[in-house]
C-alpha cells in the first residue's frame, strides 16, 4: 500500500484507505467479531481496510488476509510498527477496550496513538460509569488524542459527556451492526412447531446470569409451563485457560439437580454470521440475564434483535434503551421472580410474542452492517485532513 497523501484528494472522495487496530479472527471475542464484520462491509462498499491485529494473549493471532501486522503488547518495536502500518492509510480506526492493550488498563494504546501520522477515529466499546483514577486518565487521553469518537448508544454518549471532559463535537453515535434476518431472505418464527424455546448465547462465562435462567425454567416447569432452554456458544477462552470446562459442567449439574436436565441443553457449535442469525431466529425468545449494571453496548442484544427475536434482559443500559419500544421486557437485576414472570408472560400468549417479534423486526434495519459501514465511511471522510506530525 502506498504512503497516504492526506488531504490532497479532499474529504469527499469515494473510496477510502482505512487502517483498523483491533483483536481479529481467529481470536474469539466480541471485538474481533465486530471488527471483522465492519471490515468486510467496508470492503464490500469499495474501501480498502488494513488490519493491525492486537495480540491480547487470549487466542490465535495468526495473520489473516486482512492483517499483515500484529501489535504485541509490551513490545516498543511492535508499537512503532503498528503505528507505521496504520499511518499508511487515510484514517486509523481504533477499537478501544481496556482489556486488549498492554500496560495498566491498556494504556499502551496511547503510545500507538501518539505515534500516528494519520488521524484517529476511536470506537469506544466501554465507557465505565465508575472508573478508577487510572482508567479515567487513560480514557480521557484516548479521547484527547482522537480526532473523532464513536459510541454505539445514546446511553454511552450521555455517560461519556457527563462523566469525562470530552469535546462533544468529536462524538458521533453509530449503532452496533448486525446481519439482519431480512437480508437473508428469511422470516423468524415465534415458535418451532408447538415448542416454546428460549435461547441464551455468546461466549460462555460467569456473569451472564445463566444460573438465573435455569432457575426460571425450573420455576416455570413447576407451574406447568414447560419451555426448552438452549445455552449456545463456546466457553470464553480466558475462562477455559483458568478452569477448563468446569463452569459449563457446573451449569449442566445445576439443571440436573433442579429437575430440568431434560429441558436445558448446551450447544458448543461455532456458527458464522449467516448461520448464527438463522439459528437465533428459530427460537421463541432470547434471554439475557446479565449481572452487569454498567453495559452500554451489547452485540448479543443487537444480533438477537436483528434476527427478529424479542429479548428479556436485565436492566443494563443498552437493554433499557433498545427494548423500550416493546421489542422485549427489561427486568430488575437480582429479581428472580420478575425474570420468571416475564418469561411466562412473553411465551404464554402467541399474540404477545408475535407483537414483540414485530417490534424487534422493525428495529433491525437500522443495525444492518451495510447501513452501519456506510455511516463509518462517512465519518472517516469527515476525519481526513486532520493529520498531525509524529510525536517526538
Amino acid at each position: 500500500m502506498n504512503e497516504a497523501n492526506h488531504g490532497t484528494e479532499g474529504p469527499t472522495r469515494r473510496h477510502l484507505r482505512i487502517g483498523m487496530l483491533s483483536t481479529y479472527p481467529p481470536t474469539a471475542c466480541g471485538l474481533a467479531t465486530f471488527s471483522s464484520a465492519l471490515s468486510r462491509n467496508l470492503i464490500a462498499q469499495g474501501h480498502s481496510v488494513q488490519v493491525v491485529a492486537v495480540d491480547d494473549g487470549s487466542g490465535d493471532t495468526r495473520s489473516t488476509a486482512s492483517s499483515r501486522t500484529t501489535l504485541r503488547n509490551g513490545s516498543p518495536d511492535s508499537i512503532k510498527a503498528a503505528a507505521f502500518e496504520l499511518s499508511r492509510n487515510d484514517v486509523a480506526v481504533i477499537q478501544h477496550e481496556y482489556g486488549i492493550f498492554g500496560g495498566p488498563d491498556g494504556d499502551e494504546v496511547l503510545d500507538v496513538m501518539r505515534a500516528l501520522t494519520a488521524p484517529a477515529l476511536v470506537v469506544l466499546h466501554t465507557v465505565p460509569a465508575h472508573p478508577t483514577a487510572h482508567q479515567a486518565e487513560v480514557l480521557i487521553d484516548v479521547c484527547t488524542l482522537a480526532e473523532r469518537l464513536v459510541v454505539m448508544t445514546e446511553s454511552a454518549r450521555t455517560r461519556l459527556l457527563d462523566t469525562y471532559p470530552v469535546d462533544r463535537a468529536k462524538v458521533a453515535t453509530i449503532p452496533h451492526g448486525a446481519l439482519v434476518a431480512a437480508d437473508l431472505g428469511m422470516k423468524s418464527a415465534t415458535r418451532s412447531g408447538d415448542r416454546i424455546r428460549l435461547l441464551s448465547w455468546g461466549l460462555l462465562g460467569p456473569g451472564k446470569g445463566i444460573e438465573n435462567v435455569i432457575r426460571a425454567v425450573a420455576g416455570l416447569n413447576r407451574r406447568g409451563h414447560q419451555v426448552e432452554y438452549v445455552v449456545a456458544g463456546m466457553t470464553h477462552p480466558k475462562v477455559v485457560a483458568r478452569q477448563g470446562e468446569a463452569y459449563r459442567a457446573s451449569l449442566i449439574e445445576q439443571a440436573r439437580e433442579a429437575g430440568v436436565g431434560h429441558l436445558v441443553s448446551f450447544d458448543r457449535a461455532y456458527r458464522g454470521p449467516a448461520d448464527l442469525t438463522s439459528f437465533i431466529a428459530k427460537f421463541s425468545l432470547v434471554v439475557m440475564g446479565y449481572e452487569s449494571t454498567d453495559q452500554v453496548v451489547s452485540g448479543v442484544l443487537v444480533d438477537s434483535i436483528a434476527a427478529g427475536r424479542p429479548v428479556i434482559a436485565t436492566a443494563f443500559p443498552h437493554a433499557t434503551e433498545l427494548l423500550s419500544g416493546g421489542a422485549g421486557i427489561v427486568v430488575p437485576h437480582g429479581d428472580q421472580a420478575a425474570l420468571l414472570d416475564a418469561i411466562q408472560f412473553a411465551t404464554g400468549s402467541p399474540d404477545v410474542l408475535a407483537a414483540m417479534s414485530s417490534r424487534a423486526r422493525a428495529l433491525a434495519p437500522a443495525h444492518s452492517w451495510g447501513t452501519v459501514a456506510g455511516l463509518y465511511a462517512d465519518l472517516c471522510r469527515s476525519t481526513i485532513g486532520t493529520s498531525k506530525p509524529v510525536a517526538a
